[in-house]
């Protein structure tokens, strides 16, 4: 029935709101948001959503990978870690390669800059250095301490039940207690953030020094600034083969 003419702007009032209460609530988010997202209604309303970070946009995540990790943004097309004891040693390997990738290119990049001697020189010198300084030993027995000292750290960080610890051991090697923060969690995501991109570009570093004949990063890079257009990858044929 038609509403009564004194209260025409009421139904129309009320029709707007029935409509735009049933639309959807649109948010905007990137596709690796992955926090809660305060999302704007029609209707004026504010509200929260949880939005899951992917790795693909639109991409559904496997079950076992329900985003409890750090960093979990559902990729595993091959359902490698679909039991948990693979899923368990993937994440304690990536860690542990995240950290020493990080190293490797701080070293490679920071021994160059310091020294000018390249990660692929710095073995093979008469003199072993270290930052200028000569150091006490020859390099094989150099190699022999680094070996045993490390099996020993592996050792112990290997008997190690509980599998929290035996990843982030605090202690000792937490002198400044980050572990003990509020932000630990957050810290956890950088750790593997930053070391997803220092295992590419370590790989990238022993690319590079394998297409320009052992050159180090530092002097590639800065090459490449000097003339990005005529020294970069795509016109290097030892970088990109059969080109």
């Amino acid at each position: 029935a038609p509403p009564p003419p004194g209260d025409s702007c009421t139904h129309q009032t009320i029709t707007m709101a029935a409509l735009t209460i049933s639309a959807p609530i649109v948010a905007r988010a990137g596709s690796f948001a992955g926090r809660k997202l305060a999302t704007n209604a029609t209707n004026g309303t504010v509200g929260k959503t949880a939005a899951r970070a992917v790795w693909m946009p639109g991409s559904t995540p496997p079950a076992h990978l329900d985003g409890s990790l750090p960093c979990d943004y559902g990729f595993d097309p091959l359902n490698l870690g679909k039991e948990p004891a693979n899923l368990a040693r993937f994440q304690e390997a990536e860690i542990i390669h995240s950290r020493w990738a990080m190293l490797g290119v701080a070293g490679a990049a920071g021994a160059e800059a310091i020294t000018g001697v390249t990660w692929t020189e710095a073995p093979v010198q008469d003199t072993q250095t270290y930052l200028g300084a000569p150091t006490p030993f020859p390099l094989p027995v150099v190699v022999a301490i680094e070996i045993f000292v490390m099996a020993y750290v592996e050792q112990q960080r290997s008997s190690e039940k509980d599998p929290v610890k035996r990843l982030y051991p605090g202690g000792m090697f937490d002198p400044a207690g980050f572990s003990k923060g509020a932000d630990f969690e957050t810290l956890k995501r950088k750790e593997i953030a930053n070391g997803r991109v220092a295992m590419l570009a370590f790989a990238g570093i022993i690319g590079e020094a394998q297409a320009n004949n052992l050159e180090g990063p530092v002097a590639a890079l800065g090459r490449h600034i000097a003339d990005p257009w005529h020294v970069n990858a795509a016109v290097n044929a030892a970088a990109v083969p059969y080109l």
